[in-house]
């Protein structure tokens, strides 16, 4: 159960309040007025033409779905409390339809502040790996005067012979210093080690951000390191990092510097030298598309030289799921590699793979990565598009009704800054002037406390950060600006 109210919390889920523009404590005269408008707004037979029918009975059905778990006194409060998850449980029941809204809302207050425990665990986006190698070498290369002597009738001997757990944690100081912290462990072949990371980047400007690490572990020692971070023009930038060891055998300086190019909107060059013990020069070429993933690189260095080309074809399902090979061939020998890759739940990927090398042998290994646990670019993306269509119907209702005393005359949302450049403003500003003029009524612009990301038109253009709605607007011919944040409620003309 915990976790499917983790879930319920999640940023994309639907706000019937927001949608239907109502307080959460709205009558039900509030909740049928407002339901009547927006079902006459959206209904699909005043659209004859059959795209902008399609995409206003999506909306009609969205609001008549709120108007539904809304009006319903009990389905009310379970929404209040689980959200849309508690209302399509089947087999138990989530409350007891014997408690009053009111005893179910004082549980609710107490989920609201386990609430707000989650989300502070949550800004620390937790990730991890874990990587297991097996040696099934005598799977392919079997002594049999060896499996002779051997007990259990020769079976081929498999055993664990690697092992490797990560993890990291990040927090963010302010608002553009992040601290993270990592640290990690390992076994090979009865030998072990671990080392454990605190780095703190700043972010100096939108072309740049600079890192400080600080390391230790048991086997190379104590570590300083710098990094930099630079946009050069609008399709190359740099890297930049220099770091100092200190070993038992003493200081152990190095540095890098990588450059690196979009030579097409899927295809990245990079260029990258290296110096301190494991001096190099690599040159590589990357192309990722929605269905495949390649790269070739070329190294030359001290004490490996190679020449490496992988491929990843990536399917399109639910689960994610990716098979991939490779081949590297160098001075220390050949290595073939294949394998794949499935997401498993939510936030864990199980990847397993097989290595064959010359001389290395055979390895089989099998990795398990905890996913950060943040907003998906697939849901925004589908928030974006559904409010793109709440605004194509509105713009065709614009020729059927109009505001003569009230007049929006623009609207934006999002996240305004003042010391950046316009263009950087319009990337976290999304224009809200239509979806508004819609919710103009007898003269009045009315809008409730709640977040207007859940508004007909409106989507989060900036995820996780502070927003506000800034409008300019007519009314009775007098010009007026008003700038007012997310969750306060705005009434225009004041007086209304």
């Amino acid at each position: 159960m915990a976790a499917s109210l983790d879930d319920d919390f999640e940023f994309n889920s639907q706000d019937y309040y927001s949608l239907l523009n109502v307080r959460k404590e709205a009558t039900s005269e509030e909740l049928k007025a407002s339901y009547r408008r927006l079902c006459m707004l959206y209904h699909p037979d005043k659209h004859r033409d059959p795209e902008l029918k399609r995409q206003a009975e999506q909306l009609f059905n969205q609001v008549h779905q709120a108007y539904e778990v809304l009006s319903d006194d009990h389905s009310r409060a379970i929404y209040d409390i689980f959200g849309k998850k508690g209302l399509e449980v089947e087999g138990w029941e989530v409350v007891e339809r014997k408690r009053t809204p009111a005893e179910i809302r004082e549980e609710y207050e107490r989920l609201q502040r386990e609430r707000e425990e989650r989300r502070l665990q949550q800004r620390t986006n937790p990730k991890g790996t874990i990587s297991v190698g097996v040696d099934a070498t005598d799977l392919f290369d079997r002594y049999d005067e060896d499996f002779e002597e051997m007990p259990g009738g020769g079976f081929p001997h498999i055993e664990i012979n690697k092992m490797h757990i990560s993890q990291s944690i990040e927090a963010p100081l302010t608002n553009s210093d992040t601290a993270v912290l990592s640290g990690s462990l390992s076994t090979h072949n009865g030998n072990g080690g671990g080392n454990i990371n605190v780095t703190v980047r700043r972010v100096t400007s939108a072309k740049g951000w600079g890192e400080v690490e600080f390391g230790a572990g048991d086997i190379l020692g104590p570590l300083i390191g710098l990094k930099l971070f630079r946009n050069l023009t609008p399709r190359c930038f740099m890297t930049a990092q220099c770091g100092l060891q200190f070993s038992p055998r003493g200081l152990r300086p190095s540095c890098s510097l990588m450059t690196a190019r979009h030579l097409d909107q899927n295809t990245m060059g990079y260029l990258q030298w290296r110096w301190g013990p494991n001096s190099a020069m690599t040159t590589s070429l990357v192309r990722d598309t929605k269905s495949s993933h390649f790269t070739l690189a070329l190294q030359l260095g001290v004490p490996h030289s190679y020449l490496m080309m992988s491929y990843q074809y990536k399917f399109q399902d639910e689960d994610q799921t990716k098979v991939k090979g490779s081949v590297k061939t160098g001075w220390f020998g050949t290595v073939v590699e294949y394998g794949a890759e499935r997401k498993i739940s939510r936030h864990s990927i199980l990847s397993a793979t097989v290595s064959i090398g010359v001389p290395q042998g055979v390895t089989l290994k099998i990795k398990e990565l905890e996913l950060q646990r943040k907003s998906s670019a697939t849901d925004i993306a589908k928030k974006k598009q559904e409010a793109e269509s709440a605004v194509s119907i509105h713009t065709h209702m614009q020729t059927h009704r109009y505001s003569l005393c009230l007049i929006i005359l623009n609207a934006w949302y999002g996240k305004f800054v003042s010391d950046t450049s316009q263009k950087q403003e319009k990337a976290k500003v999304i224009d809200v002037t239509v979806p508004l003029q819609c919710l103009v009524k007898d003269s009045k612009l009315i809008l409730t406390e709640a977040s207007k990301t859940g508004l007909p038109g409106f989507y989060d253009p900036c995820v996780g950060e502070e927003k506000s709605l800034k409008l300019l607007y007519q009314f009775r011919g007098v010009m007026h600006q008003v700038i007012s944040a997310d969750t306060e409620p705005l009434r225009i003309p004041k007086q209304c």
